[in-house]
């Protein structure tokens, strides 16, 4: 998703890193200690974005997230951060033995 400001200034954010950094409670999101950590979102795309008025956007999720709506300061707090954000991510995943990709689905000949 790209978002530009009137001032000029512009992010530009994968669908997987607004998914994890959605601003809705998530039922998906593991509680590890005292941290969230969403994973396997790799791959995750946007099916649609529709306006909430002027305040923000409704991002609807391939993985049927649809509940978080990003306010034009929450798009910029992160885009701002974008780069710290990801990096504490991925060492949170990295912690905790997850991937940013999907789980492998076991066949039915592996059950």
């Amino acid at each position: 998703v790209d978002v530009e400001y009137a001032n000029g200034i512009k992010f530009s954010l994968s669908a997987e890193f607004l998914r994890v950094y959605s601003p809705a409670a998530d039922g998906k999101i593991r509680s590890i200690g005292s941290e969230k950590v969403i994973s396997g979102r790799r791959h995750v795309g946007i099916m649609s974005a529709e306006p909430v008025g002027n305040y923000g956007v409704r991002i609807v999720f391939d993985d049927l997230h649809k509940t978080g709506i990003y306010s034009w300061d929450y798009f910029f707090n992160l885009g701002s951060n974008k780069f710290t954000l990801m990096r504490n991510y991925i060492k949170t995943l990295k912690k905790h033995g997850l991937s940013r990709d999907p789980s492998k689905r076991k066949s039915s000949k592996d059950l």
